[in-house]
């Protein structure tokens, strides 16, 4: 059975996952870190992506990301993952994969669900019981995105920057956002939709999305939706402080 082809349209956030082969390790030492972030950053300005998230986990990778075109973003995890392969091959002397096959990806609705996804993804260390508190992680955009501190390659996404009129109102306010739980229903949700390649929003968002795409992208109904069907269901959103 022929896989289904991603879920792409330029403008719209993609939340990524790329896990290690069989969850093996994929960074061994501080080296390694720091050269996936040089290539990430090198890459996602070469093909056109904006990085609003990102952590790096021992055996897997997690992206938030908006691209300018179509393949921006597959054109990027190609092109990063081929790299980083070499490196480590050479360095550690193996041959052979070090990723699980293709990456996971979703297209993720904006507003809440933006947001619930930066948590998500700078949570992962404190959900593995890696660390107490996402800034004792030293491998996410936390760093940037709730300290202030300077990167290279890290964008606010739209939402993000709707959390206040500057930088320190904004940092401030995106703290906040971390002193309640992730709720465990909104990381199934981005998790199922992630690994299904399905469109992570309200129904309403997934109807526009299969409309536009002219397939499904959503779980549930099959087949292609109608030519000019126009969605009616009033959207779901996620709680800011989950």
């Amino acid at each position: 059975m022929p896989r289904r082809a991603r879920l792409s349209i330029p403008g719209i956030p993609w939340h990524i996952i790329q896990r290690g082969n069989n969850r093996s390790v994929c960074f061994h030492a501080e080296e390694d870190y720091q050269l996936y972030l040089h290539y990430l950053d090198e890459f996602a300005a070469r093909f056109g992506c904006a990085i609003h998230a990102y952590v790096l986990m021992t055996n897997h990778v997690h992206l938030l990301l908006t691209p300018q075109r179509t393949d921006s973003a597959a054109l990027l995890m190609k092109n990063l993952g081929q790299r980083y392969v070499q490196y480590i091959n050479h360095t550690y002397r193996r041959s052979g994969t070090l990723w699980e096959g293709r990456f996971r990806s979703c297209l993720t609705q904006t507003e809440d669900y933006v947001l619930a996804c930066y948590r998500y993804i700078e949570l992962n260390p404190v959900r593995a019981g890696m660390v107490m508190r996402p800034q004792d992680y030293r491998w996410s955009s936390y760093h940037a995105n709730a300290l202030g501190k300077a990167s290279r390659f890290v964008v606010p996404q739209a939402e993000y920057l709707r959390l206040g009129c500057d930088d320190a109102v904004r940092q401030e306010a995106y703290r906040a956002l971390f002193k309640a739980h992730l709720d465990e229903e909104v990381v199934v949700q981005i998790r199922s939709a992630t690994n299904g390649n399905y469109a992570l929003g309200s129904e309403r968002f997934q109807q526009e999305i299969g409309v536009m795409l002219g397939r499904r992208a959503g779980r549930g109904q099959s087949g292609r939706p109608s030519k000019g069907a126009v969605p009616s269901n009033r959207p779901k959103h996620f709680p800011r402080s989950g």
